[in-house]
């Protein structure tokens, strides 16, 4: 884990290396001013030496500003480290998760994901910080003053031996418990995020259903949780101020009435029990420094943990070695195709699915809810692969294919219909980037999007906000139309796109497909039979096998769940997908 992240340092390591270094000089500068200031009490003030004073104290004086320079140096060096290697961690983690197959995001939710690529990268750019500037000042600090105090005085410096033994054992039974509840900490930091994400997505549901008292009582118990892990540690942590104070008084304490004893016997100098109560204050000043950068690693472990467990997830789907770079045409294949969600699964999504598709045919899939037509198309183009069985494009096997060429021609238009913020040609250039104006309205003629955007203020330039929520469902299902359509696929698969507009604009669609792009191999999933009645075939799906393949018009004559549904929605019949039409599989 630690080399993983250490990683992500990279043309920052000069910044990295410079930090400690500005605060080892800072700390050597501070280590000589007690020193210094014993010799101006016992060789100065005691004798009655003035020059010695102002000598030893010009000396004091560019130790100081010395020590002042390094510790600026330091902060500044210090600062950009820690904030590059955040850059660097988001950088990294954004471009894994782009990586990602969708079993790999079914892993982990998209508030968790933002958590990981927020909270949990800041909190190690503060520990990294820490660590390169205290975990450098305070240990150094630590030995040189013991160092010094057993120098001076063996016996006076062993009471600082014993406390520092003290502390070190009670910080490392502090840190060991206060983990396990800072690993709680960041899952309620999940879930406070999810329910911030799913509020303000849903915002407009959530008003019209009137459901802002239930959303702001289920906000107030995530963050109630997360409030009560924090007080739950923080209250241990606190605990650690009280015994370092206790712990600083006592060896004040003991280190006066000692040294005074010393003093009184001539084993001991007043510059020197000067010095030693300076050095008292640095040892346990850097304890206590210590302690912070205990206190943060703790915090910190569990989100690199986190961290790292998305750098190092494996894509569950990647390129193969010597990709094919070339899809021949829009042929498509099904052999024996077997399909689970999860390895664990004892029930397969799909199920022994079968099924040869020609370039430029146009299908229909029908089915129920849940009998898995949008699992079916997504293994065309490998959002997920088969876990039996063979599925090819163009004649070969989807998973030789370089994944950006796959995806690239064969164009998918999801259920969930996503906008980006920008305006409609920024949107409509995800399907080429490189399309010029009139490419872009040439699709949208294609889509019937043209109608409605030649009406805006604006046209093309219109600008769309954050998911499309300034646009109605049906346009935006016509602008992702034209997206895919825009990117010239040779397979273009559309997932019940066209559902939230009328009739008489999906038929629109429909024809402009047939006529403006036949070689294109066009797959429809749809819940209306009218969408699919004039396809080559229809594909009849229920509980994730094929139940029927065929024109509408053989369906209609050999299949029971088609004819049902068929007449339910023509109104001579009372079934559907999810009710009578299924009893017939």
């Amino acid at each position: 884990m630690i080399r993983r992240l250490a990683g992500e340092i990279r043309e920052f390591k000069k910044d990295a290396f410079m930090t400690p270094m500005f605060m080892l000089l800072e700390v050597a500068m501070e280590m000589t001013i007690p020193l210094l200031m014993a010799r101006i009490i016992d060789q100065g003030v005691s004798a009655g030496q003035m020059d010695q004073i102002l000598i030893v104290g010009f000396f004091m004086l560019i130790a100081a500003a010395i020590g002042l320079f390094a510790g600026v140096m330091g902060g500044k060096y210090g600062a950009r480290a820690s904030a590059g290697f955040a850059r660097n961690l988001r950088k990294a983690m954004f471009a894994r998760i782009q990586t990602f197959s969708f079993a790999n995001i079914d892993r982990f939710s998209s508030a968790s994901l933002i958590t990981r690529l927020t909270t949990d990268v800041t909190n190690l750019q503060n520990s990294f910080q820490m660590i390169l500037r205290i975990g450098a000042r305070a240990p150094a600090s630590l030995i040189v003053a013991m160092t010094m105090s057993f120098y001076i005085s063996p016996r006076l410096a062993m009471i600082y031996l014993y406390a520092a033994l003290i502390l070190a054992v009670f910080m490392m039974v502090l840190v060991s418990i206060t983990r396990k509840i800072f690993e709680q900490v960041f899952k309620k930091y999940d879930e406070l995020n999810a329910s911030v994400e799913e509020n303000i997505s849903g915002i407009r549901v959530v008003k019209a259903y009137v459901r802002e008292a239930f959303e702001t009582s289920k906000f107030h118990l995530a963050a109630d949780n997360l409030y009560h892990m924090f007080i739950k540690a923080e209250r241990l942590m606190v605990g650690m101020m009280p015994v370092m104070m206790g712990m600083v008084y006592a060896c004040i304490l003991l280190i006066s009435w000692n040294g005074a004893h010393l003093i009184v016997g001539g084993e001991l100098t007043t510059g020197e029990l000067v010095s030693l109560l300076a050095y008292c204050m640095n040892i346990l000043m850097s304890l206590m420094m210590l302690s912070m950068i205990f206190v943060m690693v703790t915090m910190s472990i569990a989100s690199a943990e986190r961290i790292t467990e998305v750098l190092t997830e494996v894509p569950t789907i990647s390129n193969p070695d010597n990709p094919l770079m070339e899809v021949r045409d829009g042929s498509i294949d099904f052999m024996h195709v077997d399909f689970a969600y999860n390895d664990r699964s004892i029930e397969y999504a799909l199920t022994d699915i079968t099924l040869h598709i020609d370039s430029g045919e146009t299908i229909g899939i029908i089915g129920g809810t849940g009998s898995s037509k949008s699992t079916m198309v997504n293994l065309i183009s490998r959002l997920y692969d088969a876990k039996n069985g063979l599925v090819r494009v163009g004649g070969e096997d989807v998973r030789k294919y370089d994944l950006e060429t796959l995806r690239k021609q064969v164009s998918v238009v999801l259920q969930n219909n996503v906008l980006f913020s920008g305006s409609i040609l920024d949107n409509l250039r995800w399907g080429d980037p490189e399309a010029t104006e009139d490419e872009c309205i040439n699709a949208c003629k294609l889509a019937c999007a043209d109608e409605f955007i030649e009406k805006l203020p604006d046209g093309y330039d219109t600008y769309i906000e954050q998911g499309g929520t300034n646009v109605s469902g049906g346009q935006r299902q016509r602008l992702c139309i034209a997206r895919a359509i825009l990117a010239k696929p040779k397979v273009l698969i559309l997932d019940d796109s066209t559902s939230a507009v009328d009739t008489a604009t999906d038929a629109k669609i429909r024809k402009a497909f047939r006529e403006e792009i036949p070689g294109t191999t066009k797959i429809i999933i749809a819940q209306r039979i009218s969408s699919v009645s004039d396809a080559d075939r229809i594909v009849v799906l229920d509980n994730g096998r094929i139940d029927g393949v065929g024109t509408h018009d053989e369906l209609l004559a050999g299949n029971a769940i088609y004819r049902d549904v068929y007449e339910s929605q023509t109104g001579g019949g009372t079934a559907d997908f999810d009710e009578g039409g299924a009893s017939h599989a």
